[in-house]
């Protein structure tokens, strides 16, 4: 498989070919074996249009919280349909936020490929639809807003909703908000975080469809950003060990407890809580359990792109 698709690299640097579309979708061939999870929001499961199927190995349901079937509009990346996320009353401590995802306080078992996990990557599209960050509506000042804007997530074997095993967000670092990875290794252990130096407002310029990755490896600890297939440069937020790889036995993996779930357009999938919501659209949402190589990205972008 590595050799077909290094193959297509080169096919693709003189405009020739692109992968043959797989199994899961536009999904780049090499890609496909690790790909947990796969959201085009083309798919609602069969009886419950609140319900988007999953197009990836796993095969786990995603609830389009508050807005149901609404939420998908006709402006997808690559495709017909896209997800709508966003505040819905900026005033008021409610419930209603547009936002997706899933939540069991016992773990999903569809997601166990993330139990014990020694590396996993996010990547997907992105386009700013409206006001980022948000209003917070958890708070009287009106002039408050969110301190981030969440992307999309893997919750953690202990999860209240928030915390993450792996996590595209925009957060604040420094004063300043940042697009990042974040993850952290272990259940109730600290996090690191990679934050893009440039600025977020011209890595996500408002309108336009952006492609985005995330990848992590619980094993060395590193972590990379990619925007349209390049890398981002950024640096480590946290100082030390805080993932706790030094001492311990190798290979360095995540606890081994399934996931209670995914976020996505911000915290609290059970939907029990707003948080830190996204004014975006997504696309072609994709959740793998390695750390994707630098050339995949570069290619799966490019892929999507020329059936745009």
């Amino acid at each position: 498989m590595r050799a077909a698709v290094l193959g297509l690299v080169a096919l693709f640097g003189v405009g020739l070919a692109a992968p043959a579309q797989a199994t899961f979708g536009p999904v780049l061939p090499s890609l496909t074996r690790n790909l947990v999870s796969y959201y085009d929001f083309e798919h609602p499961v069969r009886g419950d249009n609140a319900l988007e199927q999953d197009r990836g190995r796993s095969g786990t349901p995603l609830q389009l919280i508050n807005g149901g079937a609404g939420m998908r509009v006709r402006d997808g990346a690559f495709s017909r349909n896209a997800l709508q996320l966003g505040q819905i009353n900026p005033a008021t401590a409610g419930n209603d936020d547009w936002k997706a995802g899933l939540y069991s306080e016992t773990g999903v078992p569809t997601l166990k490929a993330f139990n014990g996990a020694r590396q996993t990557s996010i990547m997907g599209w992105v386009k700013m639809s409206g006001q980022n960050p948000a209003p917070n509506s958890n708070t009287p000042d009106p002039d408050d807003l969110y301190g981030a804007i969440g992307l999309a997530g893997v919750l953690t074997g202990d999860s209240n909703g928030h915390a993450v095993r792996a996590l595209l967000e925009l957060i604040q670092v420094d004063g300043e908000l940042k697009l990042v990875a974040l993850a952290r290794r272990l259940d109730g252990g600290d996090s690191q975080t990679f934050a893009a130096t440039e600025q977020w407002q011209k890595l996500l310029p408002q309108n336009e469809w952006v492609f985005l990755a995330a990848t992590f490896d619980f094993d060395t600890g590193a972590m990379a950003l990619y925007r349209d297939g390049k890398p981002l440069e950024g640096r480590y937020v946290a100082a030390g060990d805080p993932w706790k790889l030094e001492g311990d036995p190798e290979p360095d993996l995540a606890s081994a407890t399934d996931p209670r779930g995914y976020k996505i357009g911000g915290s609290y999938p059970q939907n029990t809580r707003e948080n830190n919501p996204c004014t975006c659209r997504m696309d072609g949402l994709m959740f793998l359990d390695r750390a994707v190589h630098p050339w995949e990205v570069t290619l799966q972008h490019r892929w999507a792109s020329r059936t745009r």
